[in-house]
């Protein structure tokens, strides 16, 4: 088995790549795709709603209860409140959604090509090639040659 980002040989089993750290697990299908519906469905309806109940109800305060404009605007500015804050609350949520779900998708490299995965060259002096691992080390002899 191989890495698919680095090409790798992995091990069977392992979560992450030990040379590149790529998740090796298998991408989850989406789910949050009926949800980011649910919302975007629900931010509509309560649009349209809260509208429809801030124009009609002015509507009917003003020629049926006969109110003083004032009122009729206070209770027009309160519908705008209580919708405005619906719809900011199902967009948050909906944008947590959204960005959670792109994090989730990984963009894989382009193929490489076998030749990409060798080597390089040795050179003619006979320079040996440097390690991952090369000055990441401490011994303890080196702290006894300051001294």
């Amino acid at each position: 088995m191989y890495c698919i980002s680095c090409g790798a040989p992995v091990t069977p089993g392992l979560s992450y790549c030990n040379r590149c750290g790529t998740s090796l697990k298998e991408p989850e299908p989406a789910r949050n795709v009926g949800v980011m519906s649910i919302i975007v469905i629900a931010m509509t309806l309560i649009g349209l709603g809260g509208l429809g109940i801030m124009l009609g109800g002015t509507a009917l305060l003003k020629t049926e209860a006969n109110l003083a404009p004032d009122l009729v605007g206070l209770f027009m500015l309160f519908c705008f409140l209580v919708v405005i804050v619906t719809e900011f609350s199902l967009f948050r949520n909906l944008s947590k959604l959204v960005s959670s779900s792109s994090g989730k998708q990984r963009h894989l490299p382009p193929a490489q090509s076998i030749t990409d995965l060798r080597l390089p060259p040795a050179t003619p002096f006979g320079e040996p090639v440097s390690s991952v691992t090369e000055n990441t080390t401490r011994t303890l002899e080196y702290a006894r040659r300051q001294q």
